[in-house]
């Protein structure tokens, strides 16, 4: 009979993993990293991750449905907040400050350059991005149903194009490393309060 798995040591063992192996792709790329650097990021021997993961692409997977899960958790928290308009330009200063983070910002353009070239990979983040899109979309109807945003706008049009702005910020950290995203903040800010706003007014 084989050993009883402990449910939450099985939980923190795969989280190690996961976290090394966002190390790893940060530092290395996906295709550079190897399953044995993950097992020696994370402290394991060699081969012990296929106990918890099929391949590097599962852990991916993994890696992107823990952002949807915790993007779901955000957008449902601001379900009772009055100031919907305040609550978009919150999410635009949440996203600036993962974009600070250099680990954070290596892993998503990694993600996003794997998304195109692996169909299963691609499926994936294209799931997440729609839900995060549709999470926006409904906040800005909130806003525009208090008055609060320009009436005239489509909510899923205006959320696209929000994320489209954030986008463009780690983009623009791959290719500018004088680019400061916190200091330019007031700048984001500035554009999507004008966009947003009634008669578009700051």
């Amino acid at each position: 009979m084989g050993r009883k798995l402990d449910p939450e040591r099985y939980e923190a063992r795969r989280r190690e993993i996961l976290e090394a192996a966002i190390v790893c792709f940060a530092r290395n790329g996906f295709h550079q990293t190897t399953t044995a650097q993950i097992c020696a990021e994370a402290g394991m021997s060699s081969g012990n991750i296929f106990h918890y993961f099929a391949n590097k692409e599962a852990i991916i997977e993994a890696i992107v449905a823990e952002d949807r899960r915790e993007t779901a958790a955000y957008f449902a928290g601001l379900d009772a907040v009055e100031d919907q308009f305040g609550a978009i330009l919150g999410f635009l200063d949440s996203s600036l400050e993962y974009a600070v983070d250099e680990t954070t910002v290596r892993l998503i353009l990694e993600i996003a350059a794997e998304s195109i070239r692996n169909p299963a990979i691609g499926a994936v983040v294209t799931a997440s991005d729609a839900e995060a899109r549709a999470g926006l979309a409904q906040v800005v109807r909130r806003a525009i149903a208090r008055g609060q945003v320009d009436a005239g706008l489509d909510p899923d049009a205006t959320a696209t194009w929000i994320m489209a702005l954030v986008d463009g910020v780690f983009s623009r950290l791959s290719i500018d490393p004088g680019f400061k995203p916190l200091e330019q903040a007031p700048m984001l800010r500035l554009i999507v309060e004008r966009f947003l706003r009634p008669g578009g007014q700051a």
